[in-house]
């Protein structure tokens, strides 16, 4: 099936994010590759994605699992090739599948060129000034020039042994880039033309709310007076507004290939009326809604973020992209097999109980079936669907990772208090057995628990009930019911009455209905069941957790 010239397909995508040095290996090195993923083509075709979302594959030192990117325009020697790169693009498109790839604008790798280049000239150069550098305090200018911290922990600036620093928001193997700096704009559209012209359809944009940065106070807010600054105009490094006219550019850039390329942007503004800037026509057009993601499984909670997250569609004229798990945070099943944990780190306390064992331990059983449901509702609302590989498969978070085997560097830089995202992106298990489970021909470079096995492609395909199996029954039905044109639109998104803890909503003829609790009854309208998670009792109400969807 060749590809359409539909401009709008990004509208209403479901779009697979494979990490790719865990999805398939095919030389036995542990590690996954391209020449992995163009194997298992027939595997996302006959799963019923649009598109693929690939995370960093560019040669990296892998300090941050490949968002420490050393060129922006080559693969990384552990993944393949260009060559590679090309024969996967032709492979996807030849099956009706588009190709998304991660753009790492805030930052490069510690290895890349124009870094070491930096590195070696002096204070006030021109090589300096691609970067964020600026002078130490103190008599000898030893001291940092703020006393900010990374987001992976420890300081936020990093000494050259000269009397300055380097700012990194992240890790030090990660320094900012200088967006002020006509040659850093100039070099991202070169980079977006690059793959572009190698017929990328689209790209995820990551920290895309701050690469604008104004350091010009003298001296810098302390980093207790920057966490009383809302992000926007203010804030010295978050969601400042000249990052839309970077984003202006980069349209200018997407419009001028015919159809346009894609965009999508991590944002995690927390304002809704400054996230949607981000969705304009004329900047990404598309931003991630990361409330679901960050949700408990409650029906009060779902139905107050799809009423803000639609509401946004309506004033921008953008789609809403739902999520629920991705390379960043505790995979959906084993969120919601956890007890709720008050306050801001509520993630990072629930995945310190998963990992340590401690109580509560993790209901395993329900969490599935609570992912399965919140699965099968995403997939109906109106907009995108971004799905994280594995998640098909109920795949749950691998907690009891050895210590010396974690590679994020949030474990290394909290000291082991945030065991970090290891355990959303152990590689996947592909058949039963074997020293990877299918993975590759050898061990995987994080290491999978026995439990994997049940959860292998080959032992779910030949389960009809499996998770699997549901999601090519739902994404096969989405596709054939956003073939219709009375479900494509917003407007027709309609809530209906239902008891307390389920939630019930229509596009036309499409109805979705979720049970959160066993507490409550919900009963289908009469019509034809398209999908459901799970079953009906005899009194014929949906059971829970479960979610249904009915055609009348």
């Amino acid at each position: 099936m060749a590809l359409d010239r539909n401009p709008d397909w990004w509208r209403d995508a479901a779009v697979y994010q494979i990490y790719p040095r865990s999805f398939a290996d095919s030389n036995g090195d542990g590690i996954g590759d391209l020449a992995g993923v163009t194997s298992r083509v027939p595997y996302l075709a006959e799963l019923g994605v649009d598109a693929v979302w690939l995370s960093p594959f560019y040669p990296s030192a892998l300090a941050d699992g490949g968002y420490d990117v050393d060129d922006y325009c080559d693969v990384d020697p552990r993944i393949g090739t260009l060559a590679d790169f090309d024969q996967m693009v032709a492979a996807l498109h030849e099956r009706g599948i588009r190709v998304i790839v991660d753009i790492v604008p805030n930052h490069s790798g510690a290895g890349h060129k124009w870094f070491q280049e930096a590195l070696a000239s002096p204070p006030g150069s021109p090589e300096r000034a691609r970067y964020v550098f600026r002078d130490g305090l103190g008599p000898d200018r030893s001291q940092p020039p703020s006393d900010w911290t990374a987001a992976f922990g420890g300081p936020a600036w990093e000494p050259v042994g000269d009397g300055q620093f380097y700012f990194h928001l992240f890790d030090p193997a990660q320094p900012d880039w200088n967006w002020h700096n006509p040659e850093v704009r100039a070099e991202f559209v070169r980079v977006l033309r690059f793959w572009a012209d190698k017929g990328v359809d689209g790209f995820r944009v990551d920290v895309a709310d701050s690469l604008a940065k104004d350091f010009s106070a003298d001296p810098l807010p302390s980093a207790a007076e920057v966490a009383l600054i809302p992000a926007g105009p203010d804030h010295p490094y978050y969601d400042r507004d000249e990052v839309h006219d970077i984003y202006a550019e980069w349209r200018a850039v997407f419009n001028s290939y015919d159809p346009p390329r894609a965009a999508v942007g991590e944002v995690w503004a927390e304002d809704p009326a400054r996230r949607i800037r981000y969705a304009n026509k004329n900047g990404l057009g598309q931003a991630f809604n990361f409330g679901l993601l960050l949700a408990d499984f409650d029906a009060a909670e779902f139905r107050q973020l799809i009423d803000r997250d639609l509401a946004q569609d309506r004033a921008t004229g953008s789609s809403s992209t739902w999520v629920l798990s991705n390379h960043d945070k505790m995979r959906h099943a084993s969120r919601y097999g956890l007890p709720a944990v008050a306050g801001e780190s509520r993630e990072i306390a629930r995945n310190w109980l998963l990992a340590r064992g401690r109580e509560p331990v993790e209901d395993t059983a329900l969490g599935l079936a609570r992912a399965r449901a919140a699965s099968l509702a995403i997939m109906a609302l109106p907009g995108s669907v971004y799905l994280y590989q594995g998640e098909e498969l109920g795949l749950r978070e691998v907690a009891d990772l050895p210590d010396d085997v974690r590679q994020d560097p949030t474990f290394r830089r909290s000291g082991g208090y945030d065991v970090g995202r290891d355990g959303a992106r152990v590689p996947l298990p592909w058949s039963t057995d074997g020293p990877s489970f299918g993975f590759g021909a050898g061990a995987a470079h994080l290491p999978q628990p026995e439990w994997f096995a049940r959860h292998a492609v080959s032992a779910e395909q030949a389960d009809p009930n499996s998770t699997l199996n549901l999601y090519r029954r739902a994404l096969a039905a989405r596709r054939e019911l956003l073939g219709r044109p009375e479900v494509q639109a917003v407007e027709v998104f309609e809530w209906v009455a239902s008891p307390a803890g389920t939630l019930h909503f229509k596009l036309g003829p499409w109805h979705c209905l979720i049970n959160f609790t066993a507490d409550s009854g919900l009963a289908p309208p009469d019509g034809r069941l398209v999908v459901a998670s799970a079953g009906f009792g005899r009194d014929g109400l949906l059971a829970a957790p479960g979610a249904a969807w009915v055609v009348v």
